[in-house]
């Protein structure tokens, strides 16, 4: 318990780094005299490193020491922490974020691969739960901690990173003298450099062009063209790769098989669907309602409380049964059902029906995201198990990237839309309301700000509905998965491994 202690510990400030600085971004780029194109980069650097790095660190883990590869990512974490802190312009904090990005991608998938290799699998739902839990609160408290920092005089913002520094140091010194785990060496190790490259090449190239379709250039354009066409052939080149080399960074035999295959999906759907639409709730609290960003982050409580709840209770229920699908299955229906709930709300929807609501999502994710996980977990062996706990990883982070980018391209047409309507009832064209597009709502003219609260109240909804058309394919994936019992060993049985797709060479 007491390496667990400093697991969940180093897990939630990694988490919630890639959210506390969401509401403090405006006062962040304010300071440093950035634009609206850096203010996107501040968020994407991060996650675009973190979700591009993530199956490397995976593949590593199967291959070298589990404890010296997390007391690297804490150093790497660490350092970017303060690195942010201490930025003096908009470049350098863009540059520090990515190097940040590369610890937070390696602690989130490290902490995984190491309770795994700790805990039999027949005990792992029990403490999937606790780690479900730690990552839901931090990607929904991020925000509230932020607002709180931001809002405190004698803080300000650069605490928003100073803040990971002393806490994770004492996560690290407590896996130091806790942590007990044996290290397999084989004489063979080889690590695909190669590939690897080319998987963080092609991601990268598609999350670049997700970030600025739409905006600096069109949909249908040679941007476009270029870059996806790109992005898809160095992602072609990378697969042949990975079916030809010794030791691959995405094993392709188990992206093959039916429950990994099956669970990837589903967790590129809960990846788009809850990180896309609880990066926005805040916005719509502190735009479309007029709340301050601690208030913003108090009003999201019932998502939190939802996920710590359901992911707990349903950890418990899967150890004690055994069985997962059941509750993946209900958790995908819950969040649907919440997302279309969300997606009726505009700015004069009462908030005790946006709480229910929201509670309806952190139950649908505490019981889907990190069970899914689990779900791969009792279908590899051991020798393999970082693997496919990075595969997994890496393709909800990728999913939450797109989500974010993807959704916050139509919150912004629609927004535009809205109070240009507005603005033309008044019988003000938008070119002569000079400040409309400004997020510095306090500093409008009444009329006008009345007419941007309304526009983002408004347009929220419209993104929450597509967020629910997305996890509806969780859904469909998710029913075609096969019955899944925990089993009680943990590695495979030789009966079982005998069962395994051969990987190919």
């Amino acid at each position: 318990m007491e390496a667990l202690s400093g697991l969940l510990l180093v897990l939630f400030v990694a988490m919630i780094s890639s959210t506390i600085v969401s509401v403090a971004l405006p006062q962040i780029i304010g300071a440093l005299n950035g634009t609206q194109s850096q203010y996107t980069w501040v968020v994407t650097a991060s996650l675009l490193a973190a979700t591009a790095s993530t199956p490397i660190w995976g593949k590593l883990a199967d291959l070298f020491s589990k404890k010296t590869l997390l007391q690297l990512a804490i150093i790497i974490f660490v350092i970017g922490s303060l690195a942010s802190g201490f930025a003096q312009n908009t470049g350098q904090l863009i540059a520090f974020r990515a190097f940040q990005g590369l610890g937070m991608g390696a602690l989130q998938v490290l902490v995984q691969v190491i309770i795994a290799a700790m805990i039999p699998p027949k005990e792992r739902g029990k403490y999937n739960g606790y780690l479900g839990g730690v990552m839901a609160v931090a990607t929904v408290g991020g925000p509230l901690l932020g607002g709180l920092i931001a809002d405190t005089s004698w803080l300000g913002w650069r605490w928003c990173f100073f803040i990971a520094v002393p806490i994770t140091m004492v996560a690290f010194i407590l896996l130091h003298k806790t942590l007990k785990i044996t290290t397999v060496r084989r004489p063979d190790v080889k690590v695909d450099y190669v590939g690897a490259t080319l998987i963080a090449a092609g991601v990268s190239v598609l999350l670049i062009w997700v970030t600025f379709v739409g905006n600096s250039f069109d949909w249908l354009s040679w941007q476009t063209a270029a870059m996806v066409g790109g992005g898809l052939l160095i992602l072609a080149i990378a697969t042949w790769v990975e079916s030809r080399v010794k030791e691959p960074v995405v094993p392709l035999h188990i992206v093959r098989m039916r429950t990994p295959a099956l669970a990837i999906v589903a967790s590129l759907a809960v990846g788009m669907a809850m990180f896309g639409g609880s990066v926005f709730l805040g916005q719509y609290f502190q735009i479309g309602r007029g709340y301050s960003p601690t208030e913003a982050g108090l009003l999201t409580i019932p998502m939190m409380f939802g996920v710590l709840v359901s992911s707990t209770i349903s950890g418990r229920l899967i150890s004690a049964s055994g069985k997962i699908k059941p509750y993946i299955v209900v958790g995908s229906l819950v969040l649907t059902a919440g997302f279309l709930c969300l997606s009726t709300i505009d700015h004069k929807t009462p908030l005790i029906l946006i709480s229910g609501y929201m509670l309806l999502v952190g139950a649908g994710v505490g019981m889907s995201m990190q069970n899914l996980v689990l779900a791969i977990q009792n279908t590899v062996p051991l020798r393999e198990l970082g693997a496919a706990s990075g595969a997994i990883t890496f393709f909800r982070s990728l999913g939450g990237t797109i989500g974010v980018s993807v959704l916050g391209a139509v919150l912004a047409n629609r927004v535009a839309a809205n109070i240009a309507e507005g603005l033309a009832r008044i019988g003000i064209t938008p070119t002569q309301s000079g400040g409309s597009k400004t997020l510095n709502i306090a500093a409008l003219p009444e009329p006008i700000k009345g007419i941007v609260r309304a526009a983002y109240g408004d347009a929220t909804g419209h993104i929450f509905l597509i967020s629910a058309a997305i996890a509806t394919v969780g859904i469909i994936a998710v029913l075609f998965l096969k019955p899944i019992k925990l089993r009680d060993s943990v590695d495979l049985t030789e009966a079982t491994k005998a069962e395994q797709p051969a990987p190919v060479r």
